[in-house]
């Protein structure tokens, strides 16, 4: 394995490590086995939806409209579950509800080839007005007992949920790695052009990115709501922000065709845990967001410089 490769990778992981190292001997506790748990399982859902949005971007497309369907597909859980239908059926219909808002998307960004921040505002902004005109801005109340935890109880319902999103991490950081369409989508990111003169078809591979990332998003949204007792009617409000920042500050270049799943969930780990370090330590949890940007901005600091000593070295190479 090239080390360089992977600096930015690398770069998260010893920040997030300096980060730990503080916390430990500032403030131990955080250390405690309730506090990691909970911390795990609040970012499940980030990580989900970023494993998504590394694809997406990879791409060299963005999608700023997941905050509004994870809201949707939440909803959709809710009331699915609370008319009856079996858990099983419930996480099907929920997958396959994201997927659909993800084809939308791909199919207005893949196949129109329409400019992906405009199709994903405005989606972002329909989706969630049209929910609340749906719902009238009220919460899904009275689910059944055996809509929370999936009916498996609070301890098993956790490792349920905890190991699903590592087996889903795991997949698709193979999938990128070993397979074909992992391949695929490292190349059109890269050079479109150049795709497609290898064969690959840019829209298809675009269109199925898309689909993934809604397929994603319902899965995270019913792993998250089964944690509750009620499902919010506005929820997800600024996931897509988190997302987008845990990936680059993963390492993967926002203008597509480098990065990996592994320099995702660092991301997700590290600006996960910020916030909750920050209360232990305590310093005003308001510096949270603050921080946050400083690590995006340092991230794409590196990424530009990075790049800019790559194309350098490639051109004395060439000369």
């Amino acid at each position: 394995m090239k080390i360089g490769r992977y600096k930015r990778e690398l770069s998260a992981a010893l920040a997030y490590a300096a980060l730990l190292i503080a916390v430990a001997i500032i403030a131990p506790a955080f250390f405690s086995a309730a506090n990691l748990r909970d911390l795990t399982l609040n970012n499940v859902p980030v990580l989900l939806v970023a494993i998504g949005m590394t694809m997406v971007i990879l791409v060299a497309q963005i999608d700023i409209s997941v905050g509004s369907q994870f809201a949707i597909a939440s909803v959709a859980a809710g009331a699915l579950a609370k008319s009856g239908v079996p858990m099983p059926l419930v996480l099907i219909c929920v997958v396959m509800i994201g997927a659909a808002m993800g084809a939308i998307n791909g199919a207005l960004i893949g196949t129109l080839r329409l400019p992906s921040i405009i199709v994903t505002l405005a989606m972002l902004v329909a989706w969630r007005d049209a929910l609340r005109w749906t719902t009238g801005g009220e919460w899904v109340q009275n689910l059944p007992a055996n809509f929370q935890w999936l009916g498996l109880g609070q301890s098993l319902g956790q490792w349920l949920i905890v190991i699903a999103s590592l087996l889903v991490l795991g997949f698709f950081a193979w999938t990128l790695r070993s397979m074909a369409v992992g391949r695929a989508v490292y190349a059109v990111g890269s050079d479109t052009e150049a795709a497609r003169l290898a064969g690959i078809e840019p829209t298809r591979v675009t269109f199925f990115v898309f689909v993934l990332m809604g397929a994603l998003v319902g899965l995270a949204a019913l792993l998250n709501a089964v944690r509750f007792s009620t499902v919010p009617s506005n929820a997800g409000i600024g996931l897509e922000l988190k997302a987008i920042a845990a990936v680059v500050v993963g390492g993967t270049a926002i203008t597509g065709g480098r990065g990996t799943l592994i320099g995702t969930l660092i991301g997700v780990a590290l600006l996960g845990t910020i916030g909750t370090a920050l209360t232990f330590v305590g310093v005003n949890p308001f510096w949270e967001k603050a921080i946050q940007g400083a690590i995006i901005l340092a991230a794409l600091a590196s990424d530009f410089v990075l790049g800019r000593v790559e194309r350098m070295r490639v051109a004395q190479q060439v000369s």
